[in-house]
């Protein structure tokens, strides 16, 4: 007791030391997570604003701006894939497939090649052009890699040691914060991200969308990132509608997910020689196939498909070949290798076949496009949960939770079918291969080092 009473002030510095080093890291990790919310409300207004200026200088007449996306849109592919090969390494592509990696990586070194503050900047920088360019391509996959380069430079800023836990929390908060639903965020992280979940990562993941959630909210208010859907799916007349958007959506998503993986192992395999130069000759061509196809559409398939998207879901019914002309922009997009991501432009596509089926079955565009979003996004991405739950929450209709499962889970297990390789994760080996070989080159630098010096 004495000794108590003697060293009082050593007692409470020694409280004070724990305190700190309790909540410096939850401090550092709530701000990191309100940084995903506030950064994803930016890119979203700066995206929206890149496709106004985009459709600004194009034009809705049949005039000589019209035919500006031929040399516009190649060249800011080549733009975009010249900056992303030689400044911004790591940032081409949608950004899952890095944050999926970045987590089976176990250095820290590894993991700043494909997550960092600095590729935040390159990857929001280099997807606004794109979009500001015509490219069929999304922001919300970027936004992924950039809610997980906050998190994990939250974690060094933080002394936090769960950086597996922190990359998964920052990507679901990304999710959430840039389609406004925070249980889509926590079923992607899960499925998608996680694969192998572990149960202690509950409170971060949770956390973390809460936060970037609140921040998000605070800027835009509560909404629903394609308005409340109206109609509602009636299974004793459309049960063969529901059918039909599953499989035709899955097999087509799957589709799509197979030409993705083989054309860009092809592109890898001839780009070995010249990487850079025939980087950018493989990025100008496709993006003069995109200006193509957006001059064939009236330039329908520019940008995000966000706009067409929802007006399927409000009830117009798109061209019937609409999802064929998006599907094929967005797959030159994708293989060209400039940043930009696939979740918008898939669910327009999802949108315009359901639309497409609709008109055969004789069903409401609304359902249709709802139906088709579901199956043709779990067909692309393999996760079914997520597929449903976020067309669920970005519509607000709760009425058509079960046709909306039944179309995922039948467009998930048609593309299990005709390929049993996730989009995403396998393009995140490219990725950890990448990772062995700079491991392997340190290695034997280090070697040759120690036997230069006599050691």
């Amino acid at each position: 007791m004495a000794a108590k009473r003697k060293h009082p002030m050593l007692r409470r510095s020694q409280a004070m030391w724990v305190s700190r080093r309790v909540w410096q890291p939850r401090l550092v990790f709530w701000a990191g997570a309100i940084s995903i919310g506030l950064i994803s409300v930016f890119f979203a207004m700066l995206a929206d604003e890149s496709q106004i200026l985009f459709h600004t200088l194009v034009g809705a007449d049949t005039g000589w701006r019209f035919y500006l996306p031929f040399a516009a849109t190649p060249l800011g592919f080549v733009l975009c894939a010249w900056l992303a090969q030689v400044f911004f390494p790591g940032s081409q592509g949608s950004g899952i497939p890095q944050a999926i990696a970045a987590r089976h990586l176990r250095e820290d070194e590894d993991r700043s090649h494909i997550l960092s503050l600095r590729l935040v900047a390159g990857k929001i920088a280099l997807t606004v052009v794109g979009l500001a360019c015509g490219a069929s391509i999304g922001r919300e996959g970027p936004t992924v890699q950039v809610g997980a380069s906050v998190m994990l430079q939250a974690a060094r800023w933080g002394g936090m040691v769960q950086a597996r836990g922190l990359i998964l929390a920052g990507s679901a908060a990304g999710i959430a914060a840039a389609f406004n639903t925070p249980l889509a965020g926590i079923v992607f992280a899960i499925e998608e991200m996680g694969r192998a979940y572990e149960a202690r990562t509950n409170g971060l993941v949770l956390t973390a969308v809460i936060l970037a959630g609140l921040a998000s909210l605070g800027l835009l208010g509560n909404y629903t990132y394609f308005g409340i859907a109206r109609d509602t799916v009636a299974f004793a007349r459309d049960w063969p509608l529901v059918l039909s958007c599953g499989i035709i959506g899955g097999g087509v998503g799957a589709l799509f997910s197979l030409l993705a993986l083989k054309i860009m192992r092809r592109i890898r395999r001839w780009n070995t020689l010249q990487p850079l130069w025939r980087t950018l000759a493989v990025a100008g061509i496709c993006g003069l196939a995109v200006a193509g196809i957006g001059f064939a559409s009236g330039g329908l398939t520019y940008g995000t498909g966000y706009a067409q998207a929802r007006e399927a879901i409000e009830g117009t019914s798109l061209p019937s070949f609409f999802f064929v002309e998006k599907f094929f922009a967005g797959l030159l997009s994708m293989v060209s290798g400039i940043p930009g991501g696939i979740f918008a432009p898939s669910l327009a596509v999802g949108a315009g076949l359901g639309s497409t089926l609709g008109l055969i079955f004789g069903a409401g565009t609304g359902t249709a496009a709802l139906l088709g979003m579901a199956g043709y996004f779990a067909g692309v991405v393999q996760a079914p949960m997520t597929a449903f739950v976020i067309i669920l929450e970005m519509t607000g209709n709760h009425d058509n939770v079960i046709a909306l499962m039944c179309a995922a889970m039948l467009g998930y297990g048609t593309a299990r079918l005709i390929s049993n390789e996730p989009l995403y994760h396998a393009l995140s080996r490219v990725f950890i291969a990448e990772a062995i070989r700079r491991k392997r080159a340190r290695d034997v630098d280090a070697q040759g080092s120690i036997a230069s010096s006599g050691i």
